[in-house]
């Protein structure tokens, strides 16, 4: 069997594992799921009226909900790669990792079947709070299907980027708690971009933090192309972000896998 068939059939294999773990321990995913879903319902029934002041006069809670879900769907899928840094950490710190190391499978297959069965469940969770979305009354009308395919294309790029970075901190961590302790900064960045806000109505000297960070272009390219709003140079920042994100995690959790255990 050839090199690429191997790591095919043995990443495919440690999918399978994955997704099977997924179904039998819902309790994680659904979790770190309901974040968003509360965020969406808090912020369009409690504070709905008041935060549509901050994005425009006139605007009101309907205004409001097509402004808040884009950044909530960006925000899922920080949320879910939480689940994937605990479960790479489990895994190390359990010892199916150093059997894994003694059998004759392909190295990197390990570390794929968590990247692919992450992006599917972030995938499946952002369909979850879209439907949510809808129900409470979110509309893109103005869509076309070609930018409906680069939206779901900016998802899922984004979902493999944070997913990379997840298995980093997974796999640097002694422990599931300290895990999810690190991962908790892909739920806490949506919270500083203009997930909720536009950054303009921000204070001065937050208003670079909220900016120059991964969210906060995606964001703003995710309305922009669900929404028909403007997205400017925000396109090329977010697929940048991704791009720089995506290859630093692997690279760090390639690196930090392949390291001889002590």
């Amino acid at each position: 069997m050839s090199g690429l068939s191997l790591a095919l059939r043995d990443s495919n294999t440690m999918l399978r594992r994955n997704l099977l773990h997924a179904r039998r321990y819902p309790s994680l995913t659904l979790n770190l799921l309901l974040t968003p879903i509360m965020l969406l319902l808090l912020f369009v029934y409690i504070f709905g009226d008041a935060m549509s002041a901050g994005i425009g006069s006139g605007a009101d809670r309907s205004d409001y909900v097509a402004y808040l879900v884009p950044g909530l769907l960006l925000m899922t899928i920080g949320s879910t790669t939480i689940g994937t840094a605990v479960s790479v950490s489990t895994d190390m710190s359990e010892g199916i990792i150093a059997r894994f190391r003694t059998m004759a499978i392909h190295r990197g297959s390990v570390l794929i079947g968590h990247v692919i069965g992450s992006v599917l469940q972030s995938v499946l969770s952002v369909v979850l709070v879209g439907a949510v979305a809808v129900a409470i009354g979110f509309r893109s009308t103005d869509a076309t299907a070609l930018e409906w395919l680069a939206a779901f294309g900016l998802l899922v790029l984004f979902a493999l980027a944070l997913t990379w970075i997840a298995v980093g901190m997974g796999l640097v961590s002694p422990n599931a708690e300290a895990a999810s302790n690190n991962a908790l900064p892909l739920i806490l960045l949506p919270l500083l971009s203009s997930a909720f806000v536009p950054v303009d109505g921000m204070p001065g000297w937050f208003q670079p933090i909220a900016e120059y960070q991964p969210f906060t272009p995606a964001i703003e390219t995710l309305r922009g192309l669900l929404l028909g709003s403007h997205i400017g140079h925000n396109a090329w920042l977010a697929i940048a972000w991704c791009l720089g994100l995506a290859a630093l995690g692997h690279l760090w959790s390639a690196s930090t896998f392949n390291r001889d255990p002590k």
